[in-house]
């Protein structure tokens, strides 16, 4: 059975104590297995207080976040790639102290419009940088998962095919692919197709609508969606991620283009999609054992 988890942006804006507090318990409440915590700011993150929240909740936790452009590592400034990789390895500090299990998300480039292709130069940089990040997530049992985001938000990975052939060139083993269907809707022909040709690549996956609020009611093929994860016997996290300007906090919405309120009321939208995700797979788990023909 596939871990289910939540995005904490569906519950809260920040993470403070009382956020912090909210967005556990709601996320425990409703049974989902953990709950997918953004490093807004990995410096300054509360590894106590959320390690205390967590443990009183029995819920598990992955974190994820995504580069600025004073961080970006698929940069050809030196300067930038440093300070990019230095955050990556307090990110997995942070995910190491919280005993969380993976760290996800845009590590590979800032999280913005490029005005240009990726550069090779600036390719080796994320290749050696994540390299070595990898390794230091190794060491505490942490796995990596490189986000693949559509062309308005990177440059660097938009497809399945892409983030394959950067995870063969970091050549570490616990890299691996984050998809997330929000993304793929607008890049990839063809989303279970994508997926099955990912195959074991695939480590983290991202349910999300193609306007990022309810399940079910915008242009993802969820039935495909799933029944290729079962085609090729994906059993990690699943975690769903849904934005609205109402919760989100007003700078990352402004980044991520949220203009309008999708939702309001977190708690049915989470439900929801708790119930939505275990109905597909179970009928997913149901197509698969029946014999064509």
């Amino acid at each position: 059975m596939n871990r289910l988890g939540v995005h904490a942006l569906v519950w809260v804006g920040g993470w403070s104590e009382a956020e912090c507090d909210r967005a556990v318990t709601s996320t425990a409440a409703l049974g989902y297995d953990f709950i997918e915590i953004p490093l807004l700011d990995p410096y300054g993150f509360p590894v106590e207080m959320t390690c205390r929240r967590l443990e009183r909740a029995g819920l598990g936790a992955t974190a994820s976040l995504g580069l600025s452009p004073e961080t970006d590592i698929s940069s050809e400034d030196p300067a930038a790639v440093a300070r990019g990789e230095d955050l990556l390895n307090t990110a997995v500090n942070v995910v190491r102290d919280l005993g969380a299990t993976h760290l996800c998300g845009v590590i590979h480039s800032a999280l913005m419009k490029y005005m240009q292709p990726r550069t090779e130069r600036g390719m080796a940089n994320v290749v050696a940088v994540l390299r070595r990040v990898a390794e230091r997530a190794a060491a505490a049992g942490i796995t990596v998962g490189v986000e693949v985001v559509n062309r308005y938000e990177t440059n660097v990975v938009n497809t399945a095919a892409e983030v394959v052939s950067l995870i063969e060139r970091i050549d570490r083993p616990n890299v691996y692919a984050h998809l997330d269907t929000y993304h793929m809707n607008i890049e990839e022909g063809f989303v279970g197709l994508a997926i099955e040709r990912t195959g074991e690549r695939l480590g983290y996956f991202h349910v999300g609508e193609s306007h990022r609020g309810y399940l079910g009611t915008g242009t993802v093929d969820f039935t495909a969606v799933f029944r290729s994860l079962a085609r090729i016997g994906y059993a990690g996290p699943i975690a769903f991620e849904s934005f609205s300007s109402a919760v989100v906090d007003p700078k990352l919405s402004n980044m991520l283009g949220v203009w309008r309120n999708l939702w309001t009321d977190s708690h049915d939208l989470a439900r929801h999609a708790k119930a939505f995700m275990e109905a597909q797979l179970l009928a997913a788990r149901r197509a698969m054992a029946v014999p064509p023909g």
